[in-house]
């Protein structure tokens, strides 16, 4: 593999300004927050995970009968992490043969008197079919937790994500497009059910003045080192170094601490995302824009499929172009070719959640669910950065890559 010098980011993040920085003003990113969402009141979190967390043993306590989640096979192991965290059990659902979604038929098998929660997720910016969900868990009694981690901004029917199901969590952290380098968005729909976390957060969740200041540092780093002359000293020489090692684990970020910590947002971080989310819609809609033409670029290629969203009627954002290449073999040949050549290659997450040695302990029985559809996602799936600062010229050398691309079988 030859080394590049990387310039563009994994996904199309929010950069900060200096201005964004300045220690005074108002610090309710909370309220700006709902206003942004269109709803009364948001909770904010240290981290979309501690989000997850909190709504989860909320919910346990309400439905102190109820052990099960049921999540799509291919998500990030920090739903695992945070399941397991709350001692529930895990149920995995695969994914539909056709869309980046919860199949119908293992979802409304998996529902039952023991499931909790179900979890749809908007991966990548791409909008799931949360009201088809609704009434197979309404029927069993089971809440619906959204997890729009990677969605901020998007919306189906003129509305944001989040608000079809019972509960939803966006994440702040780094490469969501708003970012407080950490942090976490928690709303519910039902004002008594609100009522009931925001009660949970206020019993639970305390400062930390460690986790705030390295958190702090790591935001001023972040505003510091975001930018095309300083990313390959930040995240280009580690991406290289993991694939030397041939750890794409750590490339992909997969690699999580297991300790999931709790703590509230400081006032600081607070100010810096309140002044960057008011450039957030403008943000999004130079990425769409950007992404459609793009699209229709990688669309012209045979055998390439360009994910939309699978909810109707639904808008989703554009952090990054997710592509399903026609082989596990020829994705895995792009991947080591070119995953270091500068063209924003990722992959959204290595693994499905039963594959991953390190997090496969945490499903308990869960391992045994049936879930080839997701597996052949996860082995077939890439992501393309949407950053501005992958250039006409850099994208132009990435298509000639993927007309080029073949599976090793074929290349000789």
């Amino acid at each position: 593999m030859t080394a590049h010098r990387i310039s563009v980011p994994p996904t199309a993040g929010l950069a900060l300004r200096w201005s964004d920085l300045r220690p005074w003003g108002d610090a309710r990113l909370d309220r700006a927050l709902a206003a942004w969402l269109g709803v009364d009141d948001v909770l904010l979190e240290c981290s979309g995970t501690s989000a997850l967390t909190l709504a989860l043993r909320t919910l346990r306590q309400l439905a102190p009968d109820r052990c099960e989640v049921v999540v799509p096979a291919y998500t990030c192991p920090l739903v695992a992490l945070a399941v397991a965290q709350c001692g529930l059990q895990l149920r995995l659902c695969d994914l539909s043969p056709d869309a980046l979604d919860m199949d119908s038929s293992p979802l409304h098998a998996l529902i039952s008197h023991r499931t909790l929660a179900v979890v749809p997720t908007h991966l990548g910016g791409r909008v799931a079919d949360v009201a088809s969900v609704l009434p197979r868990a309404q029927a069993c009694g089971a809440y619906v937790i959204e997890d729009a981690a990677q969605a901020l901004g998007a919306s189906v029917q003129g509305r944001s994500v989040g608000l079809q199901g019972d509960i939803a969590l966006f994440s702040l952290a780094v490469g969501k497009g708003l970012s407080t380098y950490e942090g976490g968005v928690l709303l519910a729909r039902d004002p008594a059910l609100m009522a009931v976390l925001r009660a949970q957060h206020q019993q639970s969740i305390r400062p930390h003045l460690g986790w705030e200041l390295r958190r702090s540092l790591e935001l001023l780093g972040y505003a510091a080192a975001f930018r095309p002359a300083l990313l390959d000293l930040v995240y280009g020489a580690p991406l290289r170094r993991s694939l030397a090692r041939g750890a794409w684990v750590e490339a992909a970020g997969d690699d999580f601490d297991s300790h999931i910590p709790q703590h509230s947002l400081g006032a600081w971080r607070q100010r810096v995302g309140l002044r960057a989310l008011a450039r957030l819609r403008t943000h999004w809609a130079h990425a769409h824009q950007q992404a459609q033409r793009r699209i229709a670029q990688l669309r012209a290629l045979p055998g390439l499929e360009v994910l939309g969203d699978t909810a109707p009627q639904a808008q989703g954002i554009w952090p990054v172009i997710l592509l399903r290449l026609p082989s596990a073999a020829q994705r895995d040949a792009l991947m080591r070719a070119h995953w270091a050549s500068g063209w924003g290659l990722s992959l959204p997450f290595s693994h499905i959640l039963p594959d991953y040695a390190r997090y496969a302990p945490l499903l308990g029985d869960a391992v045994h669910d049936p879930v080839p559809q997701a597996r052949d996602w996860a082995q077939r799936l890439l992501a393309i950065s949407n950053s501005a600062w992958l250039s006409d010229a850099l994208f132009a050398q990435l298509l000639d890559a993927l007309k080029q691309t073949r599976p090793p079988s074929a290349a000789g």
